[in-house]
């Protein structure tokens, strides 16, 4: 198996920074695997297992990504990845969740508890507070595995965390 880095680079948010971060990596031959990419605020972090050809280190990678200017002012990090990059059958996404409404302090840390009890993981996990011109609502999304003999009574008792809290909750199976 080829080997795989983990890159991460967190900086300012500009028009451009996907694309230079991806030119990069395919100029030197690296794959991307398992990738993300948020605006944060005025800020912007983009995720990836990178995986490497022979010839190419994570320290390559890092210094030529940091040679790079669109990342000027960006923290960039690329390390060895020591973690198998294939995900298991937890890291299959069987329903995406949205929860929308009034911003709720704990909101995270109730459904997180929630999955836990009902041995679902959590796959993926987006928090988002939209701005007034867009309804001020708090909107978290979440990709998650649920165990098919624990499916229902997880998401009812999400769906019920969600009313209790006067949230509203839309639950969708995913096929991927």
């Amino acid at each position: 198996m080829a080997s795989v880095a983990l890159v991460s680079v967190l900086g300012p948010d500009r028009v451009g920074l996907v694309a230079a971060i991806a030119e990069h990596l395919f100029n030197i031959g690296v794959n991307l695997r398992d990738t993300t990419f948020a605006s944060l605020g005025s800020g912007a972090e983009f995720v990836a297992l990178c995986e490497l050809p022979p010839d190419v280190t994570a320290g390559d990678v890092e210094a030529g990504l940091k040679q790079l200017a669109e990342l000027e002012g960006a923290e960039i990090r690329a390390v060895p990845y020591a973690f198998d990059p294939s995900p298991g059958p937890a890291g299959s996404v069987t329903h995406r969740i949205a929860i929308s409404g009034g911003d709720q302090l704990g909101l995270v840390a109730r459904l997180a508890e929630v999955f836990k009890q009902y041995e679902a993981n959590i796959v993926r996990l987006e928090a988002r507070k939209l701005p007034e011109a867009e309804g001020g609502l708090y909107v978290t999304r979440f990709a998650v595995s649920i165990p098919p003999e624990r499916t229902d009574l997880c998401l009812a008792t999400v769906s019920n965390t969600a009313g209790a809290l006067g949230l509203s909750c839309q639950v969708e199976e995913s096929s991927l």
